[in-house]
């Protein structure tokens, strides 16, 4: 499990290391793991070390420090290495020295390098690239290796608010922060040097794909399908009918032991999965361990009496889709529950359920949500970001957007409910659906073999969800 500091938790975990070490000891360890990065970066895009050029990038904060530093050991590595000083009278002293010292070159315009090392700002900076840096950036052809993150990305929230950095590779140095799982896709390709930092526990941490794989809830030699978990899905109406078939389907694909659907569509649900049982109305459904409602079960008076019995139950409730806009209209109807609930919403969705919109710190706001209705909120996105009552935040990183398709969501909604059926607590749940979900959109995007990935819909991602399941527990 990787887990994400925030820029004041690294700088209290930095304060006693640098005071038990020799003067820039860490800077210069730092600066070592960068250097090794972009040699080997160098390595793999143009064939070699010695004789490439590389561009420094150099702030006058502590990262131009790092990326001074790394320039002159690459220096010594034999690559030509120039470094352009932004705020010439602001460069850090010894590290602009040991550059000086090892050769390197400063100059006033970028040129034509093979490899730029980004140390522009750091963890302080805030707000996006000046005009001066701006227009160095968005000139460059080179790919670029940040130093620590890419300037210009704020580094708790991963936010971008005009020009930034965009990085093939970045390296962090001593410690994850939230800019690399929120804002991955300006991060590109991420390295980890270890500094000698012990920051304190993290409250936001991202799953690995063998942790998820070792929970995934599978039949041992005692179960059968009541044990290992009936789903209840209310989803789909005569008017989208497909949305009840996504949803329900992705709960047996994901292993639930049953699933109960309850509909307008259930011709149409059996017709495609003639495993599922189904029903008319709530009463006449049967005992289930978790329920999924919403997705494309209509907004209208119907619907809330249909989602009103479905919260007054006493098992897990996931609410997706319709069965959110519902909500956002009469969010008594969470009033007095004591099992856990799962929102799921789109950015719009959260919008209508809390009056304003996630924001640039969309993990603040989901964080706030979650306290005030005391839910689970998943709030979906490249980076989803989900959070407990309790403030504990998990973010699946996708690492594509393949899944950004119609009917997508249905299909998520379907993959949590089955986990929360089977026993697994709401945000692991929902972390864990979050990425087998992604994964299944990589692996339909992909289709096993494609060299190209290209765009799906949420069929292809649906039956592509075994296939995930599977691939994670490889991984296990």
């Amino acid at each position: 499990m990787r887990h994400f500091h925030t820029a004041d938790e690294v700088r209290a975990a930095e304060a006693p290391l640098l005071a038990r070490l020799p003067e820039y000891a860490a800077m210069r360890r730092a600066a070592h793991g960068l250097a090794t990065v972009v040699a080997r970066e160098l390595r793999v895009r143009t064939g070699g070390v010695v004789g490439r050029r590389v561009l420094v990038l150099a702030g006058s904060g502590d990262n131009g420090g790092d990326a001074l530093f790394a320039g002159a050991e690459l220096r010594g590595r034999g690559v030509a290495v120039e470094a352009l000083l932004l705020r010439p009278d602001r460069a850090h002293p010894a590290a602009l020295a040991a550059f000086r010292a090892a050769a390197g070159r400063v100059v006033t315009r970028a040129g034509d390098p093979d490899l730029v090392i980004d140390g522009i700002v750091g963890l302080s900076a805030r707000g996006s690239l000046r005009p001066d840096a701006a227009a160095i950036v968005d000139g460059l052809t080179a790919p670029v290796v940040a130093a620590d993150l890419p300037s210009g990305v704020d580094p708790d929230t991963g936010a971008v608010d005009g020009p930034a950095v965009r990085a093939a590779v970045t390296v962090a140095f001593g410690a994850y922060k939230p800019v690399h799982v929120l804002a991955s896709a300006r991060c590109g390709e991420l390295h980890l040097i270890d500094i000698g930092l012990d920051p304190d526990a993290a409250t936001i941490t991202s799953p690995d794909d063998g942790e998820v794989g070792r929970a995934w809830p599978v039949p041992g030699p005692a179960d059968d399908k009541y044990s290992q978990g009936v789903t209840g899905i209310m989803a789909g109406s005569e008017k989208y009918p497909g949305a009840g078939v996504l949803c329900t389907g992705a709960a047996v694909a994901a292993t639930s032991g049953m699933v109960r659907y309850v509909g307008h569509g259930g011709a149409e649900v059996v017709h495609h999965y003639p495993e599922v049982v189904t029903a008319r109305s709530f009463d006449e459904a049967g005992r289930v361990q978790a329920w999924v409602v919403g997705p494309g079960f209509g907004t209208d008076d119907d619907a809330a009496d249909r989602l009103r019995s479905v919260l007054e139950s006493d098992v897990p409730v996931l609410v997706d889709a319709d069965g959110l806009t519902v909500l956002s209209q009469r969010p008594e109807l969470l009033r007095g529950r004591s099992s856990a609930t799962v929102l799921t919403p789109h950015a719009g969705e959260f919008e209508r359920l809390t009056g304003s919109a996630p924001g640039p710190d969309r993990v603040r706001s989901v964080r706030a949500l979650a306290a005030d209705w005391n839910v689970t909120v998943l709030l979906k996105g490249r980076a989803t970001v989900i959070a407990d009552p309790d403030g504990t935040v998990s973010v699946d990183d996708a690492g594509s957007s393949w899944s950004s398709t119609a009917g997508s969501g249905d299909v998520l909604s379907g993959m949590i409910g089955a986990l929360l059926a089977a026993g697994v607590p709401a945000r692991t749940a929902a972390v864990m659906g979050a990425r087998a979900h992604s994964r299944a959109a990589a692996l339909a995007a992909t289709d096993r073999g494609r060299r190209t990935a290209a765009p799906i819909s949420a069929s292809p991602l649906l039956r592509a969800v075994p296939d995930a399941v599977g691939d994670l527990r490889a991984r296990a």
